[in-house]
């Protein structure tokens, strides 16, 4: 008899994490710092979730061969020195790894590093590039190229 199949993208792995970004999430709601933020609810979860995406071995740490995947799935590759500069940026260079507590506390922060910018970046362009729906607007001889 074959043995029981287990679902793709390693749903099972990922529970752990999922509760230790929960608890740390937590933690950033209850942090008087943070208390102005506005929809900061809502921005955890979507930092959760990107970061849950690029941390690839589960490990709850994003490395550098991670942010590597990162910048080339955006089309903006970066040598090795360029990643290591980038993580040493938002690590403070205490670490080659970026934790969540590092990565929402750059996503929150006020500098403006580079790896902020590109997560902003690979937001918008999501925004932009979503299909409208429902028929295309009527078109007028004028209008066409």
């Amino acid at each position: 008899m074959a043995a029981p199949r287990r679902p793709s993208g390693g749903g099972l792995r990922r529970a752990p994490q999922d509760g230790r970004l929960d608890e740390i999430n937590k933690e950033f709601l209850s942090d008087p710092k943070f208390s102005n933020e506005k929809g900061l609810e809502e921005k955890l979860a979507v930092f959760k979730e990107k970061y849950m995406e690029f941390d690839l071995n589960n490990q709850g740490e994003i490395d550098l061969m991670s942010v590597k995947r990162m910048m080339e799935k955006l089309g903006a590759p970066k040598t090795h020195l360029e990643l290591k500069r980038m993580i040493s940026e938002v690590t403070g260079g205490v670490s080659d790894t970026i934790s969540y507590q590092d990565f929402v506390n750059l996503m929150l922060g006020k500098r403006s590093a580079v790896l902020k910018l590109v997560m902003m970046f690979e937001g918008k362009a999501n925004e932009s590039n979503r299909k409208p729906s429902g028929p295309p607007p009527e078109r007028d001889i004028a209008s066409l190229p």
